[in-house]
């Protein structure tokens, strides 16, 4: 009895707590229903954001172009390969989207990735052992061309799909890559300019992404009502450069010529109009290929380089004299040493055999004696240091290009001062000399440098900013702009003068030479030797009106034996600044006995290939005709262009096929590329060595053509004489200053 006593109560205890239990349990179910939250969390908001899908829309970066629209940088769309190993994704299809045989899959994409067939297999295994929806291949399945996604989609494979994706892309390799930069894809995804102008306009060029959201099933499938919604994003904006693809290109191809044969420590130089402070060229070696960026040098030097000038900064101490009127250039004065008082380092000129010379001799023969004398002696330190400021030596230019640093007036010791006047203690960069030379050259108007032309919307096409030329100083007189010009003219011209080698055929150049010294702290002081120098020079053309200037400087290049240095230097400025100027249609300022003329295009669109090309190829021409068909439907110059002798005409008939484009250049190619709509790729930089479509192939809209260039074989055609000099020296070589 006592039994059932105690069973009858601990199976009420257990009921009560049962009831419990479930009165609680019902409780919070109705409670669920009745507000569906669960620990203040939206039951209604959790599954929608659980079935809702959101992606970013990524904007497309803006485009950077030369000054006369071709492009120099965009965003090239490419693939990613992926591979479906979820045995369930049908999508109502009879036909298997999944990977269904992993080892021909693996077998057969190999080759066309460039990737062992083995590392493939494995990477498709392991997805689906881990049922994995699908998998990827690492960097072998990325940033395919458009090419290779064709080759894959013909075999056919199921479950490999492809995903599109844009890199950067720069068509023409190391062409004004110091300048142009380069951007690349982070860890984010987003492509970053870098260096260049990539990185000074990148919030311009990234413009703003926008996004995409809706609801979906368990295969990423929209709903029948998926509840889109959409933002667009805002492409970035296109810049325009204020360089000159044909200047560039011929600065580019002779510094490579001079790279490949003297094997220079570094070459740097820079093109500018005078007249309005435009960057036309702008070139460093070493270089790199932007598409590739194995950077040996990160620095723009032409801008972040600051060093010794050497003599070309006497262009600006004559000019201070001049200008402060304490200048008379027949005035004698004793050359060879010059000493201010026992305790002071004296000043030596790099030869001692002039003896007795007048000032305006002194600047063409390049005495830093003569230098020295008129800082300590005419001008005064103080005002010189005046006139160095007016120049703007103490600070940025503040060129519209990222990682500028200015230079260093060491100005604390006599010594120091007196050798500022010659190019030495004192540093600067050579944007800051060509800022300073605009006075030379614009009647004493120094104007800012600039690079970027023009912002351009990339949806409308119309322009949002456009630059002009800024004045931002007047340190010098227009006469004494004039005096100076004539001084620098005699550089050049005279006999005497350390510029000869410097001469143009049919222009008048005023410039003036440099030879740097190069410190060398392991070494304790200043490099000796032939070559152990920085050699440079400063010129402007024609002389009396200049309409390009130039700076070129060749540090330390392998000189066999008397082989001056002024030899690779003049090779790379008579080549840029000669074609530049008769590209430019400048009239020549001398006789010369090879007059050029430019060739004006007639109508030839709907004319007879052979008539055209034999009427034009009388003219000079070089006249490449497409295609087999006997009408012209278009060329790469518009009617009324006008053309050089030996400059390539592409004329393309109704029936266009591949040409063999061996040898030719990358403006020829992109020439081409454009007129038959071609999706181009240009891997290296130089002339063309090998090409993937084969000539006479017939041609569609978007073919894929990859060309591969190398730089020419080239021997050194400077024929200068040997002036007598190895290069002038700012200063005794065996004392630091």
């Amino acid at each position: 009895m006592k039994k059932n006593k105690t069973t009858h109560f601990m199976s009420s205890i257990l009921i009560l707590i049962f009831v419990g239990i479930f009165l609680l349990i019902a409780g919070r179910f109705l409670y669920i229903q009745a507000t569906a939250e669960i620990n203040n969390v939206s039951l209604d908001k959790w599954a929608k954001e659980k079935r809702t899908a959101s992606y970013t829309l990524d904007a497309e970066r803006g485009k950077i172009f030369d000054k006369n629209g071709m492009t120099l940088a965009y965003d090239r769309p490419t693939f990613r390969v992926q591979a479906i190993v979820e045995e369930s994704y049908t999508q109502n299809s009879e036909e298997p989207l999944h990977v269904k045989n992993p080892e021909k899959t693996a077998e057969m994409l190999a080759p066309l990735l460039n990737a062992e067939q083995g590392y493939l297999l494995e990477r498709l295994e392991k997805g689906i052992k881990k049922d994995q929806f699908q998998v990827e291949f690492g960097n072998a399945g990325k940033e395919l061309s458009q090419q290779t996604k064709e080759k894959i989609e013909k075999l056919d494979l199921a479950g490999i799909t492809f995903e599109k994706e844009a890199v950067r892309f720069y068509p023409n390799g190391m062409f004004a890559s110091n300048i142009i930069g380069f951007a690349r894809k982070g860890e984010n995804g987003n492509i970053s300019g870098v260096t260049g102008i990539e990185n000074e306009m990148n919030k311009l060029l990234s413009g703003e992404k926008g996004h995409i959201s809706y609801e979906r099933d368990n295969y990423n499938k929209k709903l029948l009502d998926p509840n889109e919604v959409i933002k667009k994003p805002e492409d970035g904006e296109d810049v325009y450069l204020t360089i000159d693809q044909k200047v560039q290109t011929l600065l580019e191809d002779v510094m490579t010529q001079v790279d490949k044969e003297y094997k220079p420590e570094r070459i740097t130089a820079v093109v500018m109009n005078p007249k309005t402070g435009e960057v036309l060229a702008m070139g460093n070696r070493p270089s790199y290929n932007p598409n590739n960026p194995k950077v040996e040098n990160w620095f723009n030097d032409v801008v972040s380089a600051p060093f010794e000038p050497g003599s070309t900064m006497k262009i600006f101490t004559w000019a201070s004299a001049i200008n402060a009127g304490v200048y008379n250039g027949d005035e004698w004065l004793k050359t060879g040493s010059y000493r201010i008082s026992e305790n002071i380092t004296p000043v030596h000129d790099w030869s001692s055999n002039w003896g007795s010379i007048t000032y305006d001799e002194g600047f063409a023969r390049s005495s830093n004696v003569a230098a020295a004398k008129l800082v300590w002696e005419k001008i005064g330190t103080e005002k010189y240091l005046d006139y160095l400021n007016s120049f703007d030596f103490d600070q940025k230019t503040g060129i519209d290009l990222p990682g500028e640093n200015a230079g260093n007036l060491v100005y604390n010791y006599p010594r120091d001062k007196m050798a500022t006047g010659f190019g030495q203690a004192s540093t600067v960069t050579p944007i800051q000399q060509m800022k300073a030379a605009t006075a030379i050259a614009n009647d004493g108007k120094m104007l800012k440098p600039y690079v970027i032309s023009k912002i351009v919307d990339s949806t409308t096409g119309q322009t949002i900013k456009k630059k002009s030329p800024e004045v931002v100083g007047n340190p010098i007189s227009k006469e004494t702009s004039e005096q100076v010009l004539n001084l620098m003219e005699s550089v050049v011209s005279l006999d005497h003068g350390t510029g000869g080698p410097y001469k143009l055929e049919d222009y008048s150049v005023a410039g003036k030479t440099g030879t740097a010294q190069v410190y060398e702290a392991e070494e304790g002081g200043y490099l000796t030797g032939h070559g152990n120098y920085i050699f440079s020079f400063l010129g402007m053309a024609p002389k009396d009106d200049p309409k390009l200037m130039m700076y070129v400087s060749v540090e330390k290049p392998e000189l066999e034996g008397n082989t001056p240095g002024s030899t690779p230097v003049s090779f790379i400025f008579k080549n840029v600044m000669q074609n530049s100027l008769h590209y430019m249609n400048i009239n020549p300022d001398k006789d010369s006995s090879k007059p050029v003329e430019a060739v004006k295009i007639p109508t030839v669109k709907g004319k007879s290939k052979t008539t055209v090309k034999k009427s034009l190829e009388a003219k000079g021409l070089n006249v490449t005709v497409i295609g087999s068909g006997n009408t012209i439907t278009k060329a790469s110059a518009a009617e009324g262009d006008e053309l050089l002798p030996n400059d390539r005409l592409i004329l393309v008939t109704d029936k266009p096929t591949m040409p063999s484009i061996i040898g030719w250049s990358t403006r020829d190619v992109l020439q081409l590329a454009d007129l038959l709509q071609l999706d181009i790729e240009i891997l290296g930089n130089g002339y063309v060595e090998s090409q993937s479509i084969k000539k006479g192939s017939t041609l569609k809209k978007n073919d894929y053509l990859a060309v591969e260039l190398q730089p020419p074989d080239t021997e050194n055609k400077n024929n200068e004489t040997d002036e007598g000099q190895t290069g002038e020296q700012t200063d005794e070589t065996s004392e630091p200053q």
